[in-house]
């Protein structure tokens, strides 16, 4: 029988959780970002975001070492709570996971189309009275089948792939932010609030959630660590990915708002890109920024390809009909029933955690109720 690789470290598993989480949004929306708070808004309500999001990270944590399952939520609601709970929480993080696709496939086509413009000609059709070209379709199709291909060849390309684009992204990310400082002035930040200091934080605080999403995928690929990744691994790739995303979308924030006056560009398409064009000088930093983010438009392709063997388990999310499907998908064993739906997951797990740690006689008869749907977790040394 065909064994999974298991050959994901921390660094793959950082990479993972990171990648998933920075994507195209501090250049599609950052206009939006500093429109809510301003400079000093945006890095307060991304600083204290990302500090509301550590102990949720630290539940995560504590649930992925006890049950090491590549369900995730799925798995980790199914230990405690009755099946419906398990069932609709699983269709929420699918469709949760879903949307990414067409919003990446859009942002790489309009990414494109800014660095050439000739892409925006050939228009086949409107959505919301907004134009769809041929070339930003074809461009969001390839995008698709590069993210088949790597879902396909399985987690080994998977990881390589996404350690390159990241840590590649990350070091293009520290050039340019060293460009932008010595070009630009304190003088720019001012408004350093749009509205009250209270209510431009509360108005970032509130999409933060939505931005730094991704810390998660790091349990929906537990069951392809290496058989010498030690369980506590995990929490060092969710706390970093968390810390490492905050500051990142702090600095982002704090280095637009510093080399550009950031009120008169809230107007630009990708104003983090043009920001920097302004500070520099010239148009090639903008290039190679939208350049660079098109390439990394496709860091979903290992959080997307992880879940897919749970979603496809009994009593999965597609239906609790799927008995024989999860023995064809997932190389070991079927997994244990899925959960897609109406509860938030982050809630859902530290529901679950509070109810694996503080274990009554009801929550024992759950989980004797449910064993027989329980996999046996992989061992770590």
């Amino acid at each position: 029988m065909t064994q999974l690789a298991r050959k994901l470290r921390v660094t793959d598993y950082f990479s993972l959780g990171w990648g998933t989480m920075v994507g195209v949004g501090w250049l599609v929306v950052m206009d939006d970002w500093l429109l809510r708070g301003g400079p000093l808004g945006g890095i307060l309500g991304f600083a204290i975001g990302g500090i509301l999001l550590l102990p949720i990270g630290y539940v995560y944590g504590k649930l992925v070492m006890a049950m090491p399952d590549a369900a995730g939520e799925v798995a980790y609601t199914a230990k405690v709570f009755p099946r419906p709970v398990s069932f609709f929480t699983g269709w929420m993080m699918m469709l949760a996971y879903f949307i990414v696709c067409p919003w990446e496939a859009v942002a790489v086509g309009r990414i494109a189309g800014y660095i050439f413009p000739a892409l925006d000609s050939i228009e086949l059709y409107r959505v919301a009275g907004k134009p769809v070209y041929l070339p930003h379709l074809a461009i969001g199709l390839a995008l698709t089948a590069l993210v088949t291909v790597v879902n396909y060849r399985g987690i080994r390309l998977s990881a390589t792939f996404q350690n390159w684009t990241t840590f590649g992204t990350l070091a293009l990310f520290v050039v340019f932010v060293t460009i932008g400082v010595t070009r630009g002035s304190p003088a720019n930040f001012p408004p350093l609030f749009t509205h009250t200091p209270f209510v431009s934080i509360l108005l970032v605080l509130q999409i933060v959630p939505y931005y730094m999403t991704g810390y998660e995928s790091v349990t929906k690929a537990a069951e392809e660590a290496n058989p010498q990744f030690r369980a506590q691994g995990f929490s060092r790739a969710i706390f970093a990915a968390i810390i490492v995303g905050a500051v990142f979308y702090i600095i982002v924030i704090a280095a637009v708002g510093f080399v550009a006056p950031w009120r008169s560009l809230t107007g630009e398409p990708f104003m983090t890109a043009v920001a920097f064009e302004h500070a520099v000088g010239s148009r090639w930093i903008v290039s190679i920024i939208l350049s660079a983010r098109c390439f990394r438009c496709s860091r979903y392709s290992t959080v997307i390809s992880s879940p897919p063997a749970a979603w496809c388990s009994p009593w999965g999310a597609a239906g609790w009909w799927m008995h024989d499907w999860p023995a064809c998908i997932h190389e070991i064993r079927p997994l244990p029933r899925l959960s897609f739906g109406l509860a938030s997951p982050r809630l859902c797990a530290c529901f679950s955690a509070a109810r694996f740690w503080f274990r009554s006689p009801r929550s024992d008869r759950s989980l004797r109720r449910l064993d027989g749907l329980r996999c046996a977790p992989p061992t770590f040394a």
